[in-house]
């Protein structure tokens, strides 16, 4: 790996970057998953604002996670690695190629739901348990993408 200054100043960044984002959500992680998170937690939102803040936390930060090892440090990986960039799912079959990602799809799947989360505010109790569930299960993706990329 030949790289420049530049460059390794910007892995270093983004490195510890994820890092620290990644152990912000496995902090928010656990503390709005202490117990099981259904439609009747998700309901209890507006009357319940500590809970209605650590949903508000783990959507940000798992959104912002995504974005930092999607957007940022995989394509600067890659780069580093003398790897061809190119858009986002043709780097994610790259990285699962290379066994930094465990699952391309996954991650397609991830960043939807991310948008589900962010873009759309989720009116129905039900949906919304759902979609915090399925982002809870994706916590140990991220954290294996995160290893990968920072070793």
């Amino acid at each position: 790996m030949n790289l420049t200054p530049d460059l390794r100043r910007r892995l270093q960044r983004l490195t510890t970057l994820a890092r620290k984002e990644l152990q912000h959500l496995r902090i928010t992680d656990d503390r709005l998953f202490s117990s099981p998170f259904d439609a009747q937690r998700a309901a209890s939102l507006d009357s319940d604002i500590e809970l209605s803040e650590r949903v508000d936390a783990f959507v940000a930060r798992f959104g912002r996670l995504q974005d930092t090892l999607g957007d940022k440090l995989l394509p600067a990986w890659l780069a580093a690695h003398g790897e061809k960039t190119a858009t986002f799912i043709e780097n994610l079959d790259r990285a699962e190629q290379l066994g930094l990602v465990e699952d391309a799809q996954a991650w397609i799947d991830m960043r939807r739901l991310r948008n589900q989360m962010i873009h759309e505010y989720v009116e129905d109790p039900v949906v919304l348990a759902s979609a915090l569930q399925a982002g809870h299960a994706f916590v140990p993706t991220l954290l294996y993408t995160v290893e990968r990329l920072t070793d």
